[in-house]
């Protein structure tokens, strides 16, 4: 769910002049980020992968996960973005073409948006291009609103740096230093440095940006964040020193404990085969047996699947086969090993592997459960019965009819060569195709995004410990 109401204690409310819990209820804060699909530096930039997630992706999850607002947008004049903005579980407003030139301000979209959503009484601009926001520093900044009364919040990072007075080319001009005496240069512990807007966010009331057409007025503050979290892509432009940054210090939620995986396009190419005898081994597409082509029986031990680099295969009693790569299994037996529930997902419509539920269980540990031709009926249940939030949720599928999921899971992923739909809906573009290595792809994304969340925890609890 992209919204959730908020609410206020009755012991917090002392006094009739203090704000209510009926008052607090009344407002509606909204989330706002800007993402025109005309970035002129880099193509889509907005939902180009950063480390596995759309660009966008980083900044939807902070909000989303802070639970302070009740709607939660993206701005966009682009089908792409649109369509990743729902995945992600945004509400889209759809740009007008005045809004949309590369002379618009944000100012401008942000008004029209106002415009056309009447019950927003204050917005919050937030940069796509800040991945390492996280939501503690949304909730912070909101209380200067919402408690002590401001009316603009902006973000600040503190810079050590030295300014001089710029001199134009040719001139004979010497410069000035504008925020230091030379003869008197400071220690870097010994000065506070400045505060420099990051860029990261902005919030505003309605009335500020409507009335005085300014997005930084009134009552207005900062909030000050940690330089490493103050990660701009519009600087920032090389893309693997950006990947560097947010792995160490973007925000990477709460961790999944369930994950759903399809077989049939994921976990396998889709392909069954029906051999012709049980006696002999099954023959390749390249006509090589099972031995000479690295694939691998299903009646090997754990150890040598896992190091194995080709495929566990798979024969039933009906003579029907199917093969499993490798490094699938591993990716599997890691998710388990770091307690993440994986339960693989069978078409009730596909006879030879339903025949294979009890064989599949047995070569790879997992439940395996038959869905229908809508698959988010069957496994709704499933995440009810665990009492579990979809966030805390991942989802591997590959066709149209897995979309719903996608968009809901906390995590999602389809394989490279999945149809463009499910690939659209995904959160996670996977590298490998189905059946060739796309599950260790996820199963990977995964365990980094619980170890991450892990680490965060864990650094809340000592920074509530120190102050």
């Amino acid at each position: 769910m992209a919204t959730r109401k908020r609410g206020m204690p009755q012991e917090n409310v002392i006094s009739e002049e203090a704000e209510s819990p009926k008052k607090l209820r009344s407002r509606h804060v909204a989330a706002l980020i800007l993402a025109r699909g005309g970035s002129k530096g880099i193509p889509l930039k907005n939902i180009k992968p950063l480390a596995g997630v759309p660009l966008v992706g980083w900044v939807l999850r902070a909000a989303i996960d802070s639970g302070e607002f009740d709607s939660v947008w993206v701005s966009t004049d682009h089908d792409e973005i649109e369509k990743v903005a729902k995945s992600w579980g945004a509400k889209v407003h759809w740009r007008s073409q005045e809004v949309s030139k590369d002379s618009s301000t944000s100012l401008e979209t942000i008004q029209e948006f106002l415009k056309k959503n009447t019950d927003v009484t204050v917005v919050c601009n937030i940069q796509a291009t800040s991945p390492c926001l996280h939501p503690t520093h949304l909730k912070e900044a909101l209380k200067k609103i919402t408690k002590d009364g401001y009316d603009s919040v902006f973000s600040v990072v503190r810079r050590h740096q030295f300014r001089w007075k710029e001199v134009k080319k040719g001139s004979d001009e010497c410069t000035q230093p504008e925020n230091l005496n030379p003869a008197k240069r400071p220690r870097r512990q010994d000065w506070n440095g400045e505060l420099i807007e990051n860029g990261s966010f902005y919030f505003a009331t309605r009335d500020l940006i409507m009335k005085e057409g300014r997005l930084q007025g009134g009552r207005v503050t900062y909030f000050e964040m940690e330089p490493q979290h103050s990660v701009d892509i519009d600087v920032d432009i090389d893309w693997p020193v950006a990947e560097q940054r947010v792995l160490r210090y973007g925000y990477f939620g709460r961790g999944v404990s369930l994950m759903f995986c399809e077989v049939s396009g994921c976990l396998t190419d889709g392909r069954v085969q029906l051999s012709g005898s049980l006696d002999r081994p099954a023959v390749s597409s390249a006509g090589l047996s099972d031995t000479d082509s690295g694939v691998f029986s299903a009646n090997m031990s754990e150890s040598e699947a896992s190091s194995a680099k080709g495929s566990v295969h798979s024969r039933d009693t009906e003579g029907f086969s199917v093969s499993i790569h490798s490094r699938d299994t591993a990716g599997l037996r890691k998710l388990q090993k770091d307690d993440v529930e994986v339960v693989l997902l069978i078409s009730e419509e596909d006879v030879a592997l339903r025949q294979m539920r009890c064989k599949l269980k047995m070569m790879t540990g997992c439940e395996v459960m038959l869905v229908g031709e809508d698959p988010l009926k069957d496994v709704q249940s499933m995440v009810e019965k665990r009492k579990l939030d979809w966030k805390d949720v991942a989802y591997m599928g590959c066709d149209p009819a897995s979309a719903s999921c996608l968009h809901l899971a906390g995590l999602s992923a389809a394989p490279a060569d999945a149809q463009p739909d499910a690939i659209r809906a995904g959160k996670f573009a996977c590298k490998q195709g189905g059946g060739a290595g796309a599950v260790w792809d996820f199963a990977e994304h995964v365990l980094l995004q619980k170890q991450q969340a892990r680490l965060q925890m864990k650094q809340d609890r000592i920074d509530r410990n120190c102050f």
